[in-house]
């Protein structure tokens, strides 16, 4: 008896590795100007469910100052950046918003590898409108159980954009990188064959066997698709796992040891050349209070 191949998961080695978490703060309407300040560690996910607005950046954080929104649609920060939401004065829109928090903050890999915004009607990703059905009704009625559900439910319409995004990545503006690779799905089973085991002892032509490609086509193709080598790649993947694991408390050695490096010694350099600091240093600084 032969079994079909199951679809390649290229999302849950990732989400397990360094997990999200979000938090419902707001359900019904926004009248006026609402300020969504910024926040070292806190993304934001916005549902517009009804309504027009007009939505302010500071012209530092590289984004467009003035966006105009004029259907239901989510907004995505994947990363801390302050925003302004200006609605109509008297009866507002309708907004269903969280707050995100991704394990390792600006390392996490996603969060590296998506824009600083995305902006996205909810009638473009398939199976959205059932999960905020669910949502919706939750944050409506009340009942016992019903913050927490939605907590859950939010982290179920993220990873339904985020499977958008990966279908998807021009249509949002991607640029190379993680996001990008897992799009091709010769380079997506290499990169999360990397995700899931970052100890193994992976050569270049590990990585292309995983593609089913050559050694020289793999290389070519994974550096035009993620702006990097696959060297450089599954070294910072390894380091962004170590940042997790050292704020977990965990040894040096340890850490070194089950990310595939030789020695102390060994991690520690890479680390340095990586964080400009020696991992103890780097989590004396990370863990002192702001």
């Amino acid at each position: 008896m032969s079994f079909a191949t199951p679809p390649l998961d290229r999302l849950s080695p990732l989400l397990e590795r360094f997990r999200v978490r979000a938090q419902l703060f707001h359900t019904g309407a926004l009248c006026g100007v609402s300020l969504f300040e910024r926040q070292p560690g806190r993304a934001f996910l916005h549902v517009l469910r009804r309504g027009e607005l007009d939505v302010e950046h500071h012209a530092a954080d590289g984004l467009n100052p003035r966006l105009r929104i004029t259907e239901p649609s989510l907004l995505f920060y994947p990363r801390a950046i302050g925003h302004a939401f200006h609605n109509p004065p008297v009866d507002g829109s309708d907004f269903t918003c969280a707050t995100l928090r991704f394990d390792g903050d600006e390392h996490n890999p996603l969060v590296r590898a998506l824009p600083p915004l995305i902006v996205l009607p909810l009638s473009q990703v398939p199976g959205l409108a059932q999960t905020l059905t669910l949502l919706f009704a939750e944050t409506d009625r009340g009942r016992c159980g019903a913050r927490l559900l939605a907590d859950r439910l939010f982290e179920v319409v993220l990873i339904q954009l985020l499977r958008w995004l990966i279908d998807h990545p021009d249509a949002a503006g991607i640029a190379p990188g993680l996001v990008t690779g897992l799009t091709d799905p010769r380079l997506a089973r290499a990169l999360v064959a990397m995700h899931e085991a970052p100890g193994e002892a992976w050569t270049l032509a590990a990585m292309a066997s995983k593609a089913g490609m050559s050694r020289a086509a793999f290389a070519a193709a994974f550096k035009q698709a993620t702006g990097t080598t696959p060297a450089c790649y599954l070294s910072e993947w390894r380091l962004s796992l170590a940042t997790r694991e050292l704020l977990a408390g965990r040894a040096v050695k340890v850490v070194a040891d089950e990310l595939g490096y030789s020695g102390a010694s060994a991690f520690s350099k890479a680390f340095k050349q990586q964080f400009g600091a020696a991992p103890k240093d780097w989590l004396r600084d990370a863990t002192q209070p702001s």
